[in-house]
């Protein structure tokens, strides 16, 4: 596999340093270019960022990289590199339109923002579960007028905790499920030194992860259909997201019917079994076994299992029936890691391997 050339857009931000570190010793990908906003741009990698927010140091080799102005220098950046990764804090229509304008100067866009999850030829992706969606680049790129410019996004971040186990559960015929997450201050871009309020609490509203969370996994069991992607009509999923005290990690508390109620043994095997391109493809950021299931009634836990392959795979756990719904489980997985930056760089190896930079 030839080195890739990669930009950060919103490097400074805690998504874009989950990349920096990811991309620091990547086989495939050279991270060449940081972009930020004008505030940043001028200024080393180092000065730019104003409090580095994880655990391991910034890499060296980034730390003098002056950063670029992800607006002003779009035509620039785009020049110098074969692919971008995308996590800017930004206005909705304002992300739209500038992964919009990379695109069309034929820099692909791996975005991990939520600005084109429903625009209907833009991929919205879990490598594992939906890599043939891939297929609708071809119509994106018809319709922007581009050769190699697209763009292609992950999924919301707390999907990651239920959507890899529904999905081999699929066969059984899913009438409906119910899903609480519980769900760390990382995914809000915070630390507890930078979000005092959720010390000692709960809260219980994240403003649009509900309609996130019921209707997005519906794109991702959709159909191509005439260059489109149409989002499937079921099953129906209600949800409830809950902001919690913990550093990393998304749990979920999931209940769920079905058409042809299998056994215990049965979905754990389903579980057990389950693979997809990533694991196929022996992509380098690709877990093992995709799904680990813990017979313990006290797993998973963040603190546990957040790092489980490298934080890559989902954690399952307490599958058990239930008096309403046929069976209910809980589910967790490492959001910044598969959830965010990390699932973001499995997309971009699968997209590589298939020729997508090319």
């Amino acid at each position: 596999m030839k080195k890739y050339k990669v930009g950060i857009i919103g490097a400074t931000g805690m998504v874009g340093q989950r990349f920096a570190l990811l991309l620091e010793n990547h086989p495939w990908f050279e991270p060449v270019c940081l972009a930020a906003s004008a505030n940043s741009a001028g200024k080393k990698y180092k000065d730019a960022v104003k409090k580095w927010l994880m655990s391991s140091p910034m890499p060296e080799k980034l730390k003098d990289i002056v950063v670029m102005d992800a607006t002003a220098d779009k035509e620039k950046i785009a020049a110098s590199v074969d692919f971008c990764f995308c996590a800017v804090n930004m206005k909705k229509d304002e992300i739209r339109e500038l992964e919009y304008a990379y695109a069309k100067l034929e820099c692909p866009v791996v975005s991990n923002n939520s600005a084109h999850r429903f625009t209907d030829d833009v991929p919205m992706i879990i490598p594992e579960v939906n890599a043939d969606h891939l297929e609708v680049i071809a119509s994106q790129r018809a319709h922007l007028g581009t050769k190699r410019g697209f763009i292609a996004v992950k999924s919301n971040c707390s999907l990651q905790s239920y959507v890899p186990l529904l999905h081999p559960l699929k066969k059984f015929g899913i009438k409906c499920a119910a899903v609480t997450t519980y769900q760390a201050i990382s995914g809000a871009g915070k630390i507890f030194d930078t979000m005092p309020e959720i010390v000692d609490n709960v809260i219980p509203y994240i403003g649009g992860e509900e309609e996130k969370s019921e209707k997005e996994p519906l794109k991702i069991w959709g159909d191509i259909e005439n260059g489109k992607i149409v989002p499937a009509t079921s099953p129906v999923i209600t949800a409830q997201c809950l902001r919690v005290p913990v550093s990393d990690g998304h749990t979920a508390a999931c209940f769920v019917s079905f058409e042809n109620k299998p056994s215990k043994e049965q979905i754990l095997s389903a579980w057990a079994e389950f693979s997809g391109e990533p694991q196929k493809l022996n992509l380098p950021s690709a877990p093992k076994q995709f799904i680990h299931y813990s017979e313990e009634d006290n797993r998973p836990q963040p603190k546990l299992d957040r790092n489980t392959e490298n934080g890559m795979a989902v954690c399952a756990g307490r599958l058990r029936e239930d008096n309403l719904f046929d069976y209910k489980f809980i589910g967790f997985s490492h959001n910044t890691l598969r959830g965010a930056a990390g699932g973001a760089v499995l997309l971009a190896e699968l997209l590589a391997s298939k020729g997508y930079f090319d």
